[in-house]
C-alpha cells in the first residue's frame, strides 16, 4: 500500500491518512480481512506523530471500514452495507460538489462519466454495495 500524504495541504494530515485508506481499500489495494499495519510502525514509515495514525484509525473504526482488535491488530472489514447515515453524507458531499462543479463550468454528461471512470477503476466493481 503506497499513501501518498501532502504536509503542504490544509487538509489535517488524519484525515488524508484515512481517505488514502479508505481509497486502498476501494481499489483493492487493501483487501478484506487484511491486517494494517501497526500504529507505531505506520508513523514511523509516514514520518508523523503516532497520535496521528491512531486518530485516523479511530475514525476508519467507528465508520466501519477496520476493526481493531488488542491482540491482532487492525484488519479490514468485510463488505459494508449502505445505511441511511450515509447515504444522507453522500447526497450533502455531492451536493457540494456538483454545485462546485456547476460553477466551473462542468456538464452533467462530463461530470457523470468522470464518477463512471472513476467507479470503473475500482476493482472489479465496487466493494462496498450500494
Amino acid at each position: 500500500m503506497i499513501l501518498k500524504l501532502n504536509f503542504e495541504s490544509e487538509i489535517p494530515i488524519y484525515i488524508q491518512l484515512r481517505n488514502q485508506i479508505v481509497m486502498a481499500i476501494a481499489h483493492g489495494d487493501l483487501a478484506q480481512g487484511e491486517k494494517l499495519p501497526t500504529i507505531r510502525n505506520l508513523a514511523e514509515d509516514l514520518g508523523i506523530n503516532n497520535m496521528t495514525v491512531n486518530k485516523a484509525y479511530a475514525m476508519l473504526k467507528q465508520e466501519g471500514f477496520i476493526s481493531i482488535d488488542r491482540r491482532h491488530g487492525a484488519k479490514v472489514n468485510t463488505i459494508l452495507t449502505p445505511d441511511f447515515e450515509f447515504k444522507e453524507k453522500l447526497e450533502d458531499d455531492l451536493t457540494l460538489v456538483i454545485s462546485e462543479a456547476e460553477i466551473r463550468g462542468i456538464k452533467k454528461d462530463e461530470f457523470m462519466k468522470i464518477c463512471e471512470n472513476i467507479f470503473d477503476s475500482m476493482k472489479g466493481g465496487h466493494p462496498y454495495v450500494i
